[in-house]
């Protein structure tokens, strides 16, 4: 890599944030709480809950450990540390898997959305959504972080104006369960939930691009904070309001919702969905590139490993993007795509929290490090085992 190509630090803590939130609220809230309505009814909220316990402890461990290792913009250079070089490797491919579907997912995420308008062939609309994406960081990461701030401000802003609408709508009565939940039904649901909260860990991820890496661990509480209160009170506001049954029929949940209670009010909040999953799309992109770049900086492997003159890692963004939009024409089915990326991103969340438990020693921080590794840890096995 010539002195010249290198990456520019042009991201603080806004930047950060945005990533973050644009690549968690993405999505996954706007498809998910219908998925999660048809699997388990109102108990659905109680997978909600479990899962943002988790998260938060997961987040706790990477934010802890997080600004130790601010010389590398991937996570290669933490699990090396910690674990060797021979897990570190299979850990951030992981990663690598999870992000890979993860772009596919909110393209899917983005079709659904998009045959609210009765379109039905959307397949080349994601591939174009993609490709365009992959250009638009290519040109460089002010551009694109700067998109990403636009587009995560048009997101959140609706997301909480939505939910504080359908408080006066909410009747007690939906939320009262008409079958009992199962231990399978439950486990599903968390399974499928988990994608949601997934991206938070994007704000970790461009630090050789942040102006100071010491704002890091601040992104990630801020990211956490935000996230966690949208999503609790907008899912109380859906099912409080139309009931698990109504969401659960629709591919468009919130969209649903809001054009029940609201006339003509389905498009706008459509549109909204469709703004929030490009935001999560361009974070995820960001992300995954920069950790292909530092993998393959690592292992010396040529052109993937070069950033162009405007510091951005061209040939990673484009590998990135075309085995996502691969993905895409052997799946094009949102819940298949996103349990694969959240089967995939839960061993890595394990190790954040594992790396924590053995760098950080007081008690406190342990007993987080403890409960984000056995709730993620639980939640694999009895997937594989149940």
């Amino acid at each position: 890599m010539s002195e010249v190509n290198t990456y520019k630090r042009s991201l603080g803590l806004f930047e950060l944030v945005s990533l973050g939130v644009g690549g968690t609220i993405g999505s996954g809230i706007f498809v998910v709480p219908g998925i999660a309505a048809r699997q388990s009814g109102p108990w659905s909220l109680l997978a909600w809950v479990i899962v943002a316990v988790s998260a938060s402890c997961v987040l706790l461990s990477l934010a802890s450990v997080a600004f130790r290792f601010t010389s590398s913009n991937s996570f290669y250079s933490l699990f090396r540390t910690v674990f060797g070089a021979r897990l570190a490797a299979p850990l951030v491919i992981l990663y690598l898997i999870s992000s890979l579907f993860g772009i596919s997912t909110i393209a899917a995420g983005i079709g659904q959305y998009i045959t609210y308008f009765g379109v039905s062939h959307v397949l080349l609309i994601e591939l174009v959504i993609i490709g365009a994406f992959c250009w638009l960081n290519i040109t460089g990461i002010s551009l694109s972080g700067t998109t990403e701030n636009i587009l995560t401000t048009l997101k959140i802003i609706p997301l909480v104006i939505i939910s504080i609408l359908l408080i006066p709508f909410i009747n007690v009565h939906n939320f009262e369960p008409v079958t009992p939940i199962t231990a399978t039904g439950l486990l599903a649901t968390v399974i499928i939930v988990y994608w949601p909260f997934t991206g938070f860990e994007i704000s970790a991820i461009p630090v050789e691009e942040t102006r100071d890496p010491a704002i890091i661990r601040r992104s990630l509480l801020i990211v956490m904070g935000i996230v966690v209160s949208v999503y609790v009170l907008l899912n109380v506001s859906l099912i409080g309001s139309v009931g698990s049954e109504t969401l659960a029929t629709s591919p468009a949940p919130v969209a649903t919702a809001a054009g029940i209670l609201f006339n003509r009010s389905g498009s706008i909040v459509a549109c909204i969905g469709i703004v929030a999953m490009l935001s999560a799309i361009n974070a995820y992109i960001i992300g995954t590139s920069r950790v292909i770049q530092s993998m393959s900086a690592g292992f010396s492997i040529p052109l993937i490993r070069d950033l162009n003159t405007r510091g951005t890692p061209a040939y990673a963004l484009i590998a990135g993007c075309a085995v996502s939009g691969a993905l895409l024409l052997f799946s094009n089915h949102f819940d298949q795509l996103a349990t694969v990326s959240v089967i995939a991103t839960l061993i890595p969340y394990i190790f954040f929290c594992l790396a924590s438990w053995m760098l950080v020693t007081d008690v406190k921080s342990r007993l987080v490090s403890a409960a984000g590794a056995v709730s993620t840890a639980a939640i694999l096995i009895i997937y594989f085992t149940v």
